[in-house]
């Protein structure tokens, strides 16, 4: 056993190549044999705590699964499995999470799940449980995870930094997200923020997409810590963190402004994928810079320009895309696009994504038109009414509405606009923005002081996360219909649905009479505490 151990100890710490010529030199070695025969004579005799490092060792060196050895120290391993202490159930569980399912080791993994269930109250070493919750994966029964999570729960006042880590990482192998436990481990991870390695930040924010764990201070600590040293960390690594950051729809400002620098400063780092991901970040996370605008997005354009004659269609489509919902119009790149759409080679009849294809290609000529400076807001906008019916989820808003004007004809509601664009409700006001006039008595003698205002109730994950940021393509509508004429009123959904009905009420009023007078450039549902 010993022998065996130190051969893993040593062999696990190497690179792969090495590992290739050492696992060769192993098996080719004559004592190896010999040492695998007296393993397997002695097996029964053996102690607890050898017969599992054994296993261990003989799996993780690469000997195969279906020999006559490791076959046997399965055997015996179900055999003494109620004589196993905690740390050996917790290694016997580490070395079947790496082998393929077999009759020994579907056998041997259902009786350590009994085992597990009648031991886990009396398990108190957080080690070993954060262990047992990685190994025993996601096809554990909820009701076992449930009390494993308790068991950490119950030593989370004894958590320690290293602990902390393992435990996040481990309630994504068990896909089970566990808000106390996160929340406990977030809390060890923003104070050790500085002590976290590179790969391991990485790996808590996609542990936390995975997870659908939403923590903003854990978030912004991970950001600042990068934002603080961006200096020392490689550009190729900022945009893993920010492509990371991206998929969690959370906004660094910061870290988005001093990289957007990084950026302009030496773009020669920013192969095809970097910029396919740099422009899709800050396109998916509406962040503009504040500093150098208008050179971030000329380099951008100029790295892409070097690459069309090498770039996919999709990936042209996926970049212009992008810089057009920034308001960033590439002309180069887009007449390639449209090139390529006029001969039909962009989106052909059996592709698996067509329709999102054409969606953004119509994102793409619509962001052409009306982003274009030589568009002119029009004097009159052709509208119609989709429905007459709401939605169950804007009936409140129907309802409150009602109740503020006084009457159904004091607002359209379902209006469809050019463009493929939809307004929840349309309410149109005299030019001081002090009187709701009615729908019908503006609608056949269009009068260019009538202000029209668009009320879009939105879902939390349109803005960027922990804000009142709209993201990238609700950003665009909001830009696109103040080009049309309306002055635009972003609603997050959610809560509105929490307000009382005269809560609701007055929030509208707000919006309407006093935001509306300020035209104030952001108009969202607030918190209410």
């Amino acid at each position: 056993t010993n022998s065996l151990t130190t051969a893993w100890r040593l062999f696990k710490h190497m690179s792969e190549e090495q590992q290739r010529y050492e696992k060769q030199l192993i098996f080719e070695h004559p004592a190896f044999a010999k040492v695998c025969q007296q393993l397997l004579r002695d097996s029964r005799r053996m102690t607890r705590r050898d017969l599992v490092f054994s296993l261990h060792a003989a799996v993780n060196l690469g000997v195969p699964q279906n020999t006559l050895l490791v076959q046997t120290l399965l055997r015996v391993c179900q055999e003494k499995l109620n004589q196993l202490d905690n740390r050996c159930v917790s290694v016997l569980a580490t070395t079947l999470s790496g082998m393929n399912k077999d009759k020994n080791v579907s056998a041997l993994q259902a009786g350590l799940q009994l085992l597990v269930e009648q031991r886990i109250s009396s398990i108190q070493d957080i080690f070993i449980l954060q262990n047992l919750m990685k190994c025993m994966g996601k096809d554990v029964p909820v009701f076992l995870k449930k009390k494993l999570e308790m068991a950490v729960l119950k030593e989370i006042d004894h958590l320690t930094f290293p602990n902390a880590l393992r435990v996040f990482l481990a309630l994504v192998a068990m896909n089970y997200c566990s808000y106390p436990i996160l929340t406990a481990c977030s809390k060890k991870i923003q104070e050790n923020v500085h002590d976290v390695p590179f790969r391991q930040l990485i790996l808590i924010l996609e542990a936390c997409h995975t997870l659908q764990y939403r923590n903003v201070k854990l978030f912004s600590a991970l950001a600042d810590y990068i934002n603080s040293t961006a200096c020392l960390w490689d550009k190729r690594q900022i945009v893993l963190f920010l492509s990371a950051c991206e998929a969690l729809g959370f906004q660094p400002s910061e870290l988005l402004e001093i990289f957007a620098e990084k950026v302009t400063e030496d773009p020669e780092f920013l192969n095809l994928k970097n910029l396919l991901i740099v422009v899709r970040v800050y396109s998916r996370l509406n962040y503009v810079p504040r500093v150098q605008k208008h050179r971030f997005f000329e380099t951008l354009e100029s790295c892409l320009n070097k690459y069309l004659p090498q770039i996919s269609d999709t990936e042209l489509l996926k970049a212009a895309y992008s810089l057009c919902i920034l308001g960033y119009l590439p002309h180069q790149a887009l007449d390639e696009l449209l090139q390529k759409d006029s001969k039909d080679k962009l989106i052909l009849s059996g592709d698996l994504y067509k329709e999102q294809k054409e969606m953004m290609l119509r994102c793409v000529k619509t962001c052409m038109e009306l982003d274009s400076p030589s568009f002119t807001k029009p004097a009159f906008v052709v509208t119609e009414n989709s429905s007459s019916l709401v939605s169950l989820n804007l009936r409140k808003a129907q309802e409150a509405l009602i109740e503020l004007l006084g009457d159904e004809n004091m607002f359209r509601q379902n209006v469809q606009l050019p463009y493929k664009y939809h307004i929840d409700f349309e309410i149109r006001m005299d030019s001081e923005g002090k009187t709701v006039l009615p729908v019908t008595a503006t609608d056949d003698h269009p009068d260019p002081s009538v202000q029209r205002l668009a009320l879009l109730f939105v879902p939390l994950s349109a803005f960027c996360t922990g804000t009142t940021h709209p993201q990238g393509k609700l950003a665009m509508k909001k830009r696109h219909l103040n080009k049309l004429g309306y002055h635009v009123i972003l609603i997050q959904n959610k809560k509105f649905q929490e307000m009382t009905n005269e809560d609701a009420v007055e929030f509208l009023k707000g919006k309407i009479y006093l935001e509306n007078a300020s035209s104030s450039s952001e108009a969202t549902v607030q918190d209410n505490n």
